[in-house]
Parts: structure tokens; sequence; C-alpha cells
């Protein structure tokens, strides 16, 4: 639990992580889409449209929690000891986990608007096999999943400590393909696990099923697609910008 006690004292008193004032410098690959959060969320698919009812407002909240995602990596010792290329890969892989985590513990509420094709019935006598692509389309239901995910970690009312060590547990994943320090990562991995254990004993020594119960929580998060996230909150704002390549500019550009 070393790397994580280092991690945590690293932080402003009370902070763990928040960083609630944080926003990207003026040199930041980040200032171009940072200034174009007054687009509109809408999303087409063979499904039907839908989007965020208040996209200005949602938008804003994401792009905040986003950066924290990042500043979480960065500021991690343990993350900054890996090699590169493994912090590529946990990147590209789990951001969206911690992501989740984020905006469920800044409690972002939002909303969608269902607007059905009226020629929907059409399409799909159509075509009705889905492509490989069109498969991977974010769907109502999959927005549904990630609210759902959101309510179950509210209901735990989880302290920042908890969100911390659970974020970790969820970025050290040696389940990620091609990592070259996959034991390291798994050590760390259960490092965070342990130091979660110990910190929920110690907050709730009457709730024996708490644990368990934050791990399935936050086990329910992989169901949440990279699509489903990078085109509800994110497409209208990078465009047809490469999340990864956004991202990997985020953490490795100063």
């Amino acid at each position: 639990m070393e790397h994580f006690q280092m991690f945590l004292r690293s932080l402003p008193q009370g902070s763990f992580i928040l960083y609630q004032n944080h926003q990207p410098k003026s040199s930041s690959p980040l200032l171009h889409w940072w200034s174009r959060l007054q687009h509109t969320t809408v999303i087409v698919s063979r499904r039907g449209e839908f989007g965020l009812m208040d996209p200005q407002g949602t938008g804003q909240f994401a792009s905040n929690v986003l950066v924290k995602t990042v500043c979480f990596m960065r500021c991690s010792p343990s993350f900054s000891q890996l090699p590169p290329r493994d912090r590529s890969s946990l990147l590209r892989h789990c951001w969206v986990p911690v992501f989740v985590l984020g905006l469920a513990q800044e409690k972002i509420v939002f909303k969608v608007t269902d607007v059905p094709s009226s020629n929907i019935l059409h399409q799909i006598l159509l075509r009705p096999v889905l492509t490989n692509k069109e498969a991977e389309q974010p769907t109502l239901a999959g927005v549904y999943r990630l609210q759902i995910c959101l309510r179950q970690l509210w209901n735990l009312d989880l302290s920042p400590k908890e969100y911390a060590y659970l974020k970790g547990a969820m970025l050290f994943n040696p389940a990620v393909q091609g990592l070259s320090a996959s034991s390291f990562i798994e050590g760390l991995q259960q490092e965070a696990e342990r130091a979660l254990q110990e910190v929920i004993h110690l907050l709730h020594p009457e709730d024996s099923s708490r644990f368990s119960r934050t791990l399935r929580a936050a086990s329910a998060i992989q169901t949440v697609s990279h699509s489903l996230v990078t085109e509800l909150f994110f497409k209208p704002v990078i465009g047809n910008t490469n999340m990864s390549h956004l991202l990997t500019e985020m953490l490795f550009v100063h």
C-alpha cells in the first residue's frame, strides 16, 4: 500500500484528486476543444436519434471530469514509474472506468431525449443485420446502463478515499493485453484493493458486505463502452479527433 499512501500524501489536504479548480493552461493541446463546449450533443444511428437534454452544462462537467481523470494518472507516482507503452495501453483501455467513477464522485446527473426516426422500421426491414461498426454505436440501452452504474455508486455513498483507491484498482488492470510490466501492475491493483478494503473496514466496521458490494458496482462499470462515453460526451467537442490521441496528448504533453 506504500505507493498509494505516497500518492494521497502528495495531494493538497482534503482534495483526494478532485482538482476542483483545475483548468487547462493556455499552451495545452486541450485549449482548442475546451473552447468549443457550447456545441450540442446529438447522436444519430439506425436505432433513432437521441442526445443530452442539457448538452452545454453536461459537456462542461464531463470535460472537467476528463481533465481530472488524466490528472489522477499523471499525479500517481506508481503510474509514472511504468514504461511509456504500458502507460499508453492503460490509458487507452482504462480511462472510461476511471472517468465514470469521476462522474459518480462529482454527482454528475444527465438526461437524454429520444427522438425516434420515422423510417426506422423500414431501415430495419431492409437491413436486418447490423454491421460490426453499427453494432458498436451507442444506444439508449447503453445510456441507461451507465445511469444504473452511477446510481449504484451513489447508493454506496463512497468517501473520497474509497473513490481514490477504487480508481487505482480500475486503472492498474493487468488484464490489458501487451503490458511489459503486467506483474508489477497486478501488484499495484492488489495494493489498491487492499487499501480500499482497509478504509472500508475503518469507515464502516459494521458493514461486512460493503467491500464486495463496492467491487460489484465497480465491475458493472466495465460494461460501459468507450464508444458510448466518447459519442455522448465528447464527439461534438473534438469532432473526428481520435480520442486516444487526445488523451495521449493530455497525459504526455506538458
